[in-house]
């Protein structure tokens, strides 16, 4: 029997006056997966992260963690109950360490029992930073501060990470280190989405590709089967006249 999906997203609809960012999206996630959520720029995107995680409120559906309603759940709220996002701006303290930012972290989030030194220590170590635990956040790179930020929401000790363009702007080598970063978290059995428009490393670390167009979403599948569909290719390619 297999376990239910820890994300559920029935009938998911946002406006913003005249604008419907989101119309009626459903999809589940399934535990131990890696998503993907891709789209053209202003597909609805980050409106879906923010609809999950609670900084907005939707005009009709319900969000499901677990199997239960999250739906208007203030955000502290949410992460208390498993879900962490790292955005894709990174702001940490910068006058604080970056271990000192992970334990922030760790101090806070997923509710119950917490070893703020353990959970430090293994997110830094899961997000390939240990070694530059010591340093101030105000040294590190574009490429470094996006793993410090995933080390932040993984110490929270999430259930489900989402993750904002976590390969965004980087250089193909610190992608490739940011995916080896994503699929060393979903090891250790924390299930990953991510909004991402680099379509190589889409392609390459997802199980699963959801892809929106102007709030709708138009295909759900394996990566091969989204590549080949034509409403995606359309989507980004556009249509010959």
């Amino acid at each position: 029997m297999s376990a239910a999906p820890i994300l559920g997203v029935e009938a998911l609809s946002k406006r913003f006056r005249g604008l419907l960012a989101i119309s009626d999206v459903s999809f589940t996630v399934e535990p131990g997966s890696i998503t993907s959520v891709i789209g053209p720029n202003g597909a609805g995107k980050s409106t879906l992260f923010n609809l999950v995680t609670g900084y907005l409120a939707p005009t009709a559906g319900t969000v499901l963690f677990k199997g239960h309603p999250i739906t208007g759940l203030a955000t502290n709220r949410i992460a208390e109950l498993g879900i962490a996002r790292a955005f894709q701006i990174a702001r940490p303290f910068r006058d604080l360490s970056v271990a000192e930012n992970v334990r922030i972290g760790a101090l806070f989030g997923k509710a119950g029992r917490r070893d703020v030194v353990a959970t430090t220590r293994g997110a830094l170590e899961l997000a390939g930073i240990a070694h530059l635990a010591e340093e101030p956040a105000s040294v590190l790179t574009v490429g470094q501060l996006r793993h410090l930020e995933v080390a932040r929401a993984i110490a929270t000790r999430a259930d489900l990470l989402l993750a904002d363009e976590p390969c965004a702007g980087l250089n193909p080598t610190e992608t490739a280190a940011m995916i080896d970063v994503l699929r060393r978290i979903r090891s250790s059995g924390v299930t990953v989405v991510l909004v991402e428009h680099d379509m190589p490393s889409v392609m390459e670390v997802s199980d699963r590709v959801l892809v929106l167009e102007s709030g709708r979403l138009i295909a759900d599948g394996t990566p091969g089967e989204v590549s080949k569909n034509p409403q995606v290719i359309a989507a980004y390619l556009g249509t010959p006249d």
